[in-house]
């Protein structure tokens, strides 16, 4: 039989993650939603117990020989133990999750696709991911922004926007093109520290949610970083593969992404049960749905989405764990997460009513914050012109 538990570890970690989310979050919630750019002070000692309570699972080990014929380890790795965390962390706050330093969306990708000597180097740091730019929203193969090549070193130049963190944090991975005659397979990823002459910050977003992490537009002039900072090898291959590689780092944060709407809708969800079974509703399951009344049909519909959007996002996180190709499968729990996790939260401030629509409350805030998990990382269109992409076997020109 198929065994949806938990190990203890992960346990541990959800439980960890829950606690923070509760205690540090939920309280603090409402000020930087309101206090926009503000950094939270308050986060930076909580940074250490998230990233201590990882463990080995977040270390890249090293390859060993193996029998060929030997059956293969069944792994909980860093992506599984990542979607688990941010769940529950989304759980307390979308934007205070974010801001916490060391989940950048960029520190997946650097634990993705970076050699043990980069992970020393960065892995501690408060990375973010920028590759949107001014021309090129969706297709992340138009990008422009440029890294050349100059002894020891890359030169890297062109705007990037949208930024997640781009203020606040300590170093961005930053998509830029080394040849772009060579198109796509010219892309690759570079890992800059904020401080290095020619980043600047130059414009920071006012947002309808996750106001409590900032979204930056960052330029770079002749920005000089040292020839080891390219993520991942620094072998400079010519061919699409190439690209594909820089592609991968989608497949450990979509599901993040998912987890992270996953985490933010079973808050109102929550909420929302609670306050109709303080006044005098009840849930009966087990019946067929035209025996239910409207609202006991809504939130049970509501509790099997959010069910199925777990599952969907564990299984692509494990897939990614045991080193299996997940592409499709990231797509699907993003694509699911981002939409449902939309479509949740906004139901669940209708069936409130004046509740759900007052400032009082948080449930608001989670509609507000909730919308962004179903746009950045790749829209919803996107993610379903990859999952049909992958199901039907087409390629970027049969299906478009």
């Amino acid at each position: 039989m198929i065994d949806f538990e938990l190990t203890p570890q992960l346990r541990m970690i959800k439980d960890g993650a829950h606690a923070i989310a509760e205690s540090s979050f939920r309280p603090i919630s409402r000020k930087y939603d309101e206090e926009e750019h503000t950094v939270a002070e308050e986060l930076k000692p909580l940074a250490g117990l998230i990233t201590g309570g990882m463990g080995d699972m977040t270390s890249k080990k090293k390859d060993k020989k193996k029998d060929p014929g030997a059956k293969k380890e069944n792994r909980n790795g860093s992506t599984l133990l990542s979607v688990i965390g941010a769940e529950e962390m989304a759980w307390g706050d979308n934007g205070l999750m974010l801001a916490m330093p060391g989940s950048g969306l960029g520190n997946f990708a650097i634990q993705a696709v970076a050699t043990p000597e980069q992970l020393e180097r960065f892995g501690s740091k408060f990375a973010a991911m920028a590759i949107t730019e001014p021309n090129s929203g969706s297709d992340s193969g138009s990008i422009s922004t440029t890294a050349k090549q100059d002894g020891d070193e890359w030169v890297i130049n062109g705007e990037k926007i949208f930024v997640t963190d781009g203020n606040q944090c300590d170093v961005i991975v930053v998509w830029a093109t080394i040849d772009k005659a060579a198109g796509k397979a010219g892309i690759k990823s570079f890992i800059v520290e904020k401080d290095r002459a020619g980043c600047t910050v130059t414009k920071l977003e006012h947002k309808l949610g996750i106001r409590a992490s900032d979204t930056a537009s960052v330029v770079f002039e002749d920005c000089r970083i040292p020839k080891n900072n390219i993520l991942g090898s620094s072998e400079i291959k010519t061919k699409t593969e190439g690209f594909k590689g820089v592609m991968k780092t989608f497949d450990s944060t979509r599901p993040m992404v998912g987890a992270i709407a996953l985490g933010v809708a079973r808050a109102a969800f929550e909420f929302t049960k609670k306050i109709l079974e303080d006044e005098g509703y009840q849930f009966r399951y087990g019946l067929s749905k035209h025996k239910l009344v409207a609202v006991e049909k809504e939130i049970l519909t509501m509790e099997a989405e959010l069910e199925a959007i777990r599952l969907l996002i564990q299984r692509a996180a494990w897939m990614s764990d045991n080193g299996m190709h997940n592409a499709v499968e990231a797509s699907m729990s993003k694509a699911k997460g981002g939409r449902m996790g939309s479509e949740i939260t906004r139901r669940c401030v209708a069936l409130l009513g004046p509740i759900g629509y007052s400032r009082e409350w948080l449930v608001e805030k989670w509609m507000r914050d909730c919308k962004i998990n179903d746009i950045y990382e790749g829209t919803q269109q996107i993610q379903q012109l990859i999952i049909a992409r992958g199901i039907l076997d087409y390629s970027k020109k049969e299906l478009q």
